[in-house]
């Protein structure tokens, strides 16, 4: 487990330096998205993804990887809409959002531990498409949970969805040995 932890952080600090650089770029111009916008984000992601895993002719030179980080910074900010909510302008500063950043990334973190312990790091044998299928899967819930105004009867919620997106993600990429 203390190398899942080490190789989990190593992709963490990818995506966290390319979420802070756009932040440079563009603010935090995300800040005014609508949740099932930034679930849709996540969706034509996954769905790449998805394509490229089942084609074997690719017509946009961008692989797996830089979708998969895209799957876990939208998934970041999602969480933060959720907490803050949906700003009219950018209201975001880049320390500020990096903070928020790693609040969320470290709860999410902690669910990961948690559950690899119960589970026993039974991701590891997983194959990439199967924690591709999965995200599609949580994608699908997190819509319909939108669908009904965020209500559920029994079920985790949205929150719940997005961090285990973050974490199959997080997984799929030291699969693709990102952290090397």
């Amino acid at each position: 487990m203390q190398q899942t932890s080490k190789q989990y952080n190593q992709v963490v600090e990818k995506c966290r330096t390319l979420y802070i650089n756009k932040l440079k770029d563009y603010g935090s111009a995300w800040r005014i998205l609508r949740l099932p916008s930034l679930t849709d984000q996540i969706f034509i992601k996954a769905q790449r993804i998805r394509q490229l895993q089942e084609n074997s002719t690719r017509k946009v030179d961008e692989g797996e990887v830089s979708e998969f980080i895209g799957i876990i910074n939208y998934s970041v900010m999602a969480l933060i809409q959720l907490e803050k909510g949906i700003a009219e302008q950018p209201d975001l500063d880049v320390e500020t959002a990096t903070t928020l950043f790693n609040k969320h990334i470290e709860i999410t973190k902690e669910l990961m531990e948690n559950k690899n312990h119960d589970y026993g790091e039974a991701w590891r044998e997983m194959r990439v498409s199967s924690l591709t299928d999965l995200i599609l899967q949580k994608l699908l819930r997190v819509k319909q949970i939108e669908n009904n105004k965020g209500k559920t009867l029994v079920s985790e919620g949205i929150d719940a969805n997005y961090q285990d997106m973050i974490n199959y993600a997080i997984f799929a990429l030291i699969h693709l040995k990102v952290n090397k």
